[in-house]
């Protein structure tokens, strides 16, 4: 589901709002979710999943084409873990 998408969906259930009046809701929630991971703090929305931050150390990669060793420096990276509900209901439903 893109974004667009998620508008339209909301603007089925919700036909009473305008699709930019659910278009700037949506802008908000995400635009909160990106601003609390780039503070590092944890996102949790029940049922669904987490989003937190996962601190990765310096390690020495290789090039695949040269066999090159190269360092890799430390990095940070949004990191989403999912909720019991949705694997249950990922696991539950017919392919």
């Amino acid at each position: 589901m893109t974004k667009s998408e998620l508008i339209d969906h909301m603007w089925d259930k919700r036909p009473d709002l305008s699709r930019t009046r659910i278009k700037h809701l949506v802008d908000i929630i995400f635009k909160s979710m990106f601003d609390s991971i780039v503070k590092q703090q944890r996102i949790e929305i029940r049922g669904f999943g987490s989003f937190s931050i996962r601190q990765y150390k310096s390690y020495v990669g290789r090039n695949p084409k040269s066999g090159e060793e190269i360092p890799v420096k430390p990095k940070r990276l949004p990191f989403f873990k999912v909720g019991k509900e949705l694997k249950n209901l990922v696991n539950e439903s017919p392919k």
